[in-house]
């Protein structure tokens, strides 16, 4: 938490100017990014089998990251509960403008984002917990001991998880950060402590048939059999991708949506390529066109889902702040 917090406070480190002809975009979480329409494939550079397959084939990452967007004097407390509460590795954060920083916390080999500020157009309504309204309403993740998690919550001055059995051995408890996003916590023989075997994220959708085609088809996760969820009292549809598990479930017709509050990240070798699949595929809604920000070596395309989430593919070069960690083992 420290690390985190001293360097929130302490002087900014700006990212390179862009060039003042460049078109500029921003994201959700406030980066000011270059147009790149020079990296897109042109027509006929791609075969119609490589236009037509799901993106996973592109991905680097054993996991899926993961964005969390919060109210900007939340800060304190976010930090708190990520790293001491639920006891996620502390990352160095990155500074995404003068003004907005990145807080960064391990999950395995992926990373939950925790983004300060509620930025654009995105809809932030997480009234009524996780079967209330549309769009990413929980994080699942899971420990070994459930008295060590007590400890942690105790010591870290948040109420304690109530946790209720699940079947399999299991116990689960469901809370809320101090933003008031849900937090399943899962307690399951074997489990990696921190959450280090990886994140679950509930995605309340609208259309199940819409939006299990677009994570197996487009995305092409692994589709796992539907499981029943008594805490929250639904079934999940799983989709996979190693140590990340994102659980579609349909809860009512006609809800509130929120597609701001959470957002899922991918590691790929070729956002252009995703971004051309995009097209051809048609009907896929892009947030941020295909784009780049050279002081961070990224090269980005933003799409949604069909309920809006963000689905943000990063390609990221070998100066890249992501890949300079990962040599780390951070």
């Amino acid at each position: 938490m420290g690390r985190m917090i001293t360097t929130l406070l302490g002087t900014a480190i700006l990212a390179a100017a862009l060039p003042a002809a460049a078109q500029t975009i921003t994201t959700p979480e406030g980066a000011q990014m270059s147009a790149a329409t020079d990296l897109a494939y042109k027509p006929g550079e791609l075969t119609p089998e490589q236009l037509a397959s799901p993106t996973r084939e592109l991905f680097s990452q054993d996991s899926m990251n993961v964005f969390r967007r919060y109210p900007r004097e939340k800060t304190a407390e976010m930090v708190k509960f990520y790293t001491e509460a639920l006891a996620l590795r502390s990352l160095s954060p990155i500074q995404l403008t003068s003004t907005q920083q990145m807080l960064l916390t391990g999950v395995g080999s992926g990373q939950i984002k925790l983004s300060a500020g509620q930025l654009g157009n995105r809809k932030y309504n997480l009234e009524g917990g996780p079967t209330a309204g549309t769009g990413i309403r929980f994080f699942a993740l899971t420990y070994p001991d459930k008295q060590a998690v007590l400890d942690r919550f105790a010591a870290a001055g948040f109420p304690a998880p109530e946790f209720h059995d699940q079947g399999n051995g299991t116990q689960a408890a469901l809370v809320t950060d101090p933003g008031g996003f849900p937090i399943q916590i899962v307690i399951k023989p074997g489990a990696k402590d921190g959450s280090n075997d990886g994140v679950g994220v509930g995605i309340n959708v609208s259309n199940l048939e819409q939006s299990r085609a677009f994570y197996r088809e487009f995305v092409g996760l692994d589709e796992l059999p539907a499981v029943q969820d008594t805490l929250l009292g639904v079934t999940k549809y799983p989709y996979r991708h190693k140590e990340t598990t994102l659980y579609l479930y349909h809860s009512g017709d006609n809800l509130t949506q929120d597609n701001g509050s959470a957002g899922i990240q991918y590691v790929v070798r070729d956002s252009p390529m995703v971004d051309a699949k995009a097209k051809h595929r048609g009907g896929i809604a892009v947030e941020t066109p295909l784009n780049k920000l050279a002081g961070f070596d990224l090269v980005t395309v933003w799409l949604n889902d069909p309920d809006g989430v963000t689905n943000y593919f990063a390609q990221v070069g070998p100066n890249s702040r992501t890949a300079q960690q990962a040599r780390a083992g951070n």
